[in-house]
């Protein structure tokens, strides 16, 4: 039985969260999916005023036994929740696609795009010090973490146009980032002669997102700039209210919607719950081909394409992306056109 803890988050979380977990609820009776165990564990800054912890003991136990966590935005303590869990499960690979879905307006449509991120290391590994009103912190960039984001970024792109583009700043960084960008070349030369490989500084990346995203096809970048350049990505194609992630690791996942807590919108019933149910339907298809069960994947499916016609039709969207329906009733129409 797949066990999923279930994260609601802060701010608008706990709303989007329901509202996906209501969609993944109607999905699974209409294909029969009745082994899947769904379990909410207290984390985030709500669970940091109660227990002391942004991620409790025994919420950590949980996740840890876990096969997916379901992750909502969590607001000041994101960092303690985000960096434990990717490094304590070692999902060292940060997925997230960018493109002009059915019924939004884009600033370029013509972007399709993933960001490969590396997950694990970077600065965020969190080791920042502060001596005589001098703040320092660690940069961790390893050959193993940067061979096996590689060979990520090699397979997504084997299954669209065979391109990667490696984002560093080697020409400063010339150690780290230097490393980070010969290890991909040489992973590439080594076992993925077919891909067609160049490289772009962080700022020159961010330039051509906005500029020319056709540029690119799959990039692979360290943790930080990936960080950056994803929220951008997300932004030129749309809204980073329909953007969903995936953290994905050999064994275990997350998935979390890209955009953050947003506490001034809390509590009012319009915060749009599309990345968070995009990231149930994420989360099933990679369930289902872990697994090898087809319903999980046509489940996941049925969520996508119940989403892209509710774009599409723009009858209920909600107020970032130019309509009035609440939270609840996008909710209710996505699971109307779940087929």
């Amino acid at each position: 039985m797949p066990r999923v803890a279930v994260i609601e988050g802060d701010g608008i979380g706990p709303e989007v969260t329901r509202a996906a977990l209501k969609v993944l609820g109607k999905v699974c009776t209409i294909y029969n999916i009745g082994d899947l165990e769904l379990v909410k564990v207290p984390a985030g800054d709500s669970a940091y005023k109660t227990y002391g912890k942004a991620i409790p003991d025994e919420s950590w136990k949980i996740i840890q036994t876990s096969d997916v966590v379901l992750k909502g935005p969590v607001g000041e303590t994101a960092g303690e929740v985000v960096v434990k869990i990717r490094r304590g499960l070692d999902l060292y690979a940060n997925i997230r696609p960018s493109r002009c879905l059915p019924g939004i307006e884009c600033l370029r449509p013509e972007i399709d795009l993933v960001v490969v991120r590396e997950n694990t290391e970077d600065v965020y590994v969190r080791a920042e010090y502060l001596h005589n009103d001098i703040a320092i912190a660690l940069r961790v960039i390893s050959r193993r973490a940067s061979e096996r984001i590689a060979r990520v970024a090699f397979r997504i792109a084997r299954k669209r146009k065979r391109r990667v583009t490696i984002v560093h700043k080697a020409n400063v960084m010339t150690i780290t980032d230097g490393l980070f960008r010969d290890t991909v070349r040489q992973v590439r030369d080594r076992e993925f002669p077919d891909i067609e490989l160049d490289e772009a500084y962080i700022d020159a990346a961010a330039m051509d997102i906005v500029r020319r995203p056709s540029r690119f096809d799959v990039i692979v970048t360290t943790n930080l700039f990936g960080d950056i350049l994803t929220d951008l990505a997300a932004y030129v194609s749309g809204s980073i209210g329909i953007a969903a992630s995936a953290n994905i690791g050999d064994e275990k996942a997350m998935f979390e919607p890209v955009h953050g807590a947003a506490f001034d919108i809390a509590g009012k019933g319009i915060a749009n719950p599309i990345a968070m149910i995009l990231c149930t339907s994420w989360m099933l298809k990679w369930l289902g081909e872990k697994l090898n069960r087809g319903s999980y994947l046509k489940a996941g499916e049925s969520i996508e394409n119940a989403v892209y016609r509710l774009l599409s039709e723009r009858r209920k969207l909600t107020p970032d992306l130019g309509g009035s329906a609440t939270t609840e009733e996008v909710t209710e129409e996505i699971c109307n056109l779940l087929t």
